[in-house]
């Protein structure tokens, strides 16, 4: 639609009806997020709440609840944007056809914001505390900003041509921030803002920073786009807004800001000061503990006249923030070849919390004469993919050939694993990285940011069948079981809890290996994860992708049965063996405060606000 504020979407979705009006009375306290993650669930439309307990700004929630109200949002301007894509990809086509792509230059005009000399987001000065103070989860360490969009600058090239807009959380108040004069500033691993803040401290100097929150929907999306380094944010936000992104600066020394933002806090890092921030509520379904990170001196708070403040709460996915992945899949998918040749489709998997799991389908383009067929570029793609940008983050890599099943979806996560553990050998198709990076927000690892990988890569005819019925024979290890089938050829089995020894392994994970004598290898299941709770993740496939890949550190809980070490090649001659129970090491996850839940749930009753929302 091309909206210049949040107020318009906010209008427009209100009257197409995908938006309701709560006029009573909710508490920033986790009661908004409670109500906004059960209509999230439930599908359900975007909230404006116009009253929230101790703030004068109304609160609007769950814009991009659904893929399809995502799309609605942006209903004229996807055409053009995949336009630009489709020339990226296919440049003779803009050529061969110029009729279709007569908007191609109004639309590449969008691409450049442009400074202007004031705008609506100076209007009205503000402080911290009178901003919504909104808290996600009980352990939370106070309130944050979850929908922000942090711009930065290079200090060694300044200017909007190597700026950055990216969507990273910021913590209003608590642990040790001044009040009203200091925030919390967390990124995560290869993060965009990470170069301009190294740059300030090797120039030691300290780093403007303008945290926006509202104004068009497209700088939220934006934020979020893994786009590569000098192509800046500003200028997709203008493409999918359809008209140039107008940028204001409130006073020397300050940093821009969007004009038509709802909300601004201009300041600065000093690069020389970390504080602790969190705990958080993230995305993977846990709590991202506390940590040093960069805190920012908050020099000035802006707002418009009639200032909304947009929101959403993250936690075990899929929840709001799928919508962003999805719509980000829809337009950047057709360029993945063009970034990583022979590579066809990736999917980093929303419901093993995105980057613990991704699969890929690439292809054996080199050795079309082999007599037998085993991955060879697929390794190198697999290299490909893990050393470009926010897919480098990924634990477990799983690829296959796309000429061994030509019309496999790689968003079919069932099928794809069918696919894959029909043709995998263990003996030969692990491939391990110790030591090295992964998300921020994994817990899974031996520390923050460190961990390790595995890429899972097959190809070829099926080597053996997948059952879907466990053995009547079968015998487990004492302490182990009950058993549960997953998927055909899966199986999740219940095991005694984590008890670490000296080296902090646990001995029962290979005394369970080694139990699994020949005769009882289990053939028709090469994959076995151990969990603390098999009915939980085998209920449906979302449990058990959320348990195994969350939960487990390729290098210290993958095992299994017939395990060898041959030229520092690890391999396995029986079934596969994930230790996915809870470690000491691992983070809690989230949990809803049952009086918030009670609460929420008298809102949807006869007679509430929510009734027949959820």
């Amino acid at each position: 639609m091309g909206y210049r504020t949040l107020r318009a979407a906010v209008d427009d979705l209100r009257r197409h009806h995908l938006l309701i009006d709560i006029h009573v009375e909710v508490d920033p306290f986790l009661e908004i997020a409670a109500i906004q993650r059960r209509v999230y669930e439930a599908q359900g439309p975007a909230l404006l709440f116009h009253r929230v307990k101790g703030c004068a700004f109304p609160v609007a929630a769950n814009l991009f609840g659904t893929i399809e109200r995502t799309r609605f949002l942006f209903r004229d301007r996807l055409a053009a944007v995949r336009q630009l894509v489709d020339v990226k990809v296919h440049p003779p086509s803009a050529l061969r056809r110029p009729l279709r792509f007569l908007g191609l230059p109004r639309t590449a005009l969008t691409l450049l914001p442009r400074r202007v000399r004031t705008g609506p987001i100076l209007a009205h000065q503000t402080t911290l505390r009178q901003l919504p103070q909104l808290v996600s989860w009980p352990r939370d360490g106070g309130p944050f900003i979850t929908l922000p969009q942090v711009y930065t600058e290079d200090p060694d090239r300044p200017g909007l041509r190597h700026s950055n807009l990216g969507m990273y959380r910021v913590q209003l108040a608590g642990n040790d921030y001044l009040p009203d004069r200091e925030v919390g500033l967390h990124y995560q691993i290869h993060r965009g803002i990470g170069v301009h803040h190294a740059a300030a401290i090797r120039r030691r100097d300290t780093l403007p920073v303008a945290v926006s929150v509202g104004g068009p929907p497209s700088l939220a999306v934006a934020a979020v786009m893994p786009l590569p380094e000098g192509l800046p944010e500003l200028s997709f936000a203008g493409a999918l807004a359809g008209h140039r992104i107008s940028l204001v600066r409130p006073g020397d020394g300050l940093p821009l800001v969007p004009a038509e933002a709802d909300f601004a806090l201009v300041g600065h890092i000093d690069p020389s000061r970390t504080k602790p921030e969190g705990p958080f509520g993230d995305h993977l379904g846990y709590y991202a503990l506390v940590h040093d990170f960069p805190v920012m001196t908050v020099e000035r708070v802006y707002h418009r006249d009639g200032a909304i403040w947009p929101f959403t709460s993250v936690g075990r996915p899929p929840q709001e923030d799928t919508s962003f992945g999805a719509l980000i899949h829809e337009l950047t998918g057709p360029l993945v070849p063009t970034v990583l040749p022979g590579v066809h489709a990736v999917h980093a998997v929303d419901a093993a919390g995105v980057h613990p799991l991704l699969l890929a389908i690439g292809s054996e383009r080199y050795v079309p004469y082999a007599a037998t067929r085993r991955p060879m570029e697929l390794l190198t793609q697999a290299n490909a993919i893990l050393g470009q940008g926010q897919m480098s983050l990924a634990k477990y890599l799983l690829i296959i050939a796309r000429d061994d099943a030509p019309e496999l979806d790689i968003h079919h996560v069932d099928q794809f694993l069918r696919h894959l553990l029909e043709r995998v050998d263990w003996s030969s198709d692990l491939h391990f990285q110790t030591r090295t990076t992964i998300d921020t927000l994994d817990y899974s690892g031996h520390g923050l940011n460190q961990g390790s990988k595995l890429v899972i890569a097959a190809a070829g005819p099926p080597r053996r069948c997948l059952e879907s019925e466990i053995p009547p024979d079968l015998h487990l290890l004492d302490g182990f079981g009950p058993a549960r089938v997953v998927l055909p050829g899966i199986l999740a089995i219940q095991a005694p809890p984590f008890r670490p020894a000296v080296d902090g392994a646990d001995p029962t994970v290979r005394r369970f290996c080694d139990a699994l004598a020949p005769e009882n290898r289990l053939d028709g299941f090469p994959l076995l994860t151990l969990v603390d709770d098999a009915e939980f993740a085998s209920r449906c496939l979302r449990n058990w992708l959320w348990v195994t890949f969350t939960r487990s550190n390729p290098a210290a809980d993958v095992d299994g049965a017939g395990a060898f070490i041959h030229q520092k090649h690890w391999g396995c001659t029986g079934p596969l063996v994930i230790d996915a129970r809870i470690k000491p090491h691992h983070a809690p996850p989230l949990e809803d405060d049952p009086a918030v839940i009670r609460r929420v749930e008298s809102l949807a009753a006869p007679g509430g606000p929510l009734h027949g929302v959820f």
